[in-house]
């Protein structure tokens, strides 16, 4: 099962976004496949937090119908699976959160990561190198194209 990092959905929702056909390319074919795929809960959280804020989109931000409506269209995918906290995830978020360099910011990542392991995710599709730090989460990077 692949889960799908806030910069995808981000990217797939933004249309001025370079990497938004690439991503919105991608959500289709995974929402239309019978595979299961996923989103851990804090990158629903944190797309609308992102696409909404008039901060980083000045006059162009997404209204909240408009997210709302976004993550609607991919939460009708009967293939998808939403990731959330179980028992061992907090078993292993301990784990990360105490490992040196998972600090600010960073624990947010940790959470992802935890859920992602404790879900049985194949791979993280994703462009934030900060996972690298949980080296047992399989990283993705879908606007990589290899040579």
């Amino acid at each position: 099962m692949l889960a799908v990092d806030t910069n995808v959905l981000v990217y797939a929702h933004r249309r001025e976004a370079s990497e938004h056909d690439v991503a919105k390319g991608l959500l289709v074919e995974l929402a239309e496949d019978d595979l299961p795929w996923a989103i851990p809960w804090p990158c629903i959280y944190e797309f609308f937090s992102v696409v909404t804020n008039p901060k980083i989109w000045k006059d162009t931000a997404s209204t909240p119908t408009q997210a709302w409506d976004q993550l609607q269209a991919w939460l009708g995918s009967p293939s998808l699976r939403l990731l959330h906290e179980t028992d061992a995830f907090t078993q292993l978020l301990g784990t990360f959160m105490t490992m040196p360099r998972v600090r600010g910011p960073i624990i947010h990542d940790a959470r992802i990561a935890a859920l992602c392991l404790v879900h049985g995710v194949e791979a993280l599709l994703s462009r934030d190198r900060d996972f690298s730090l949980f080296p047992d989460l399989r990283l993705r990077n879908p606007f990589e194209t290899e040579h």
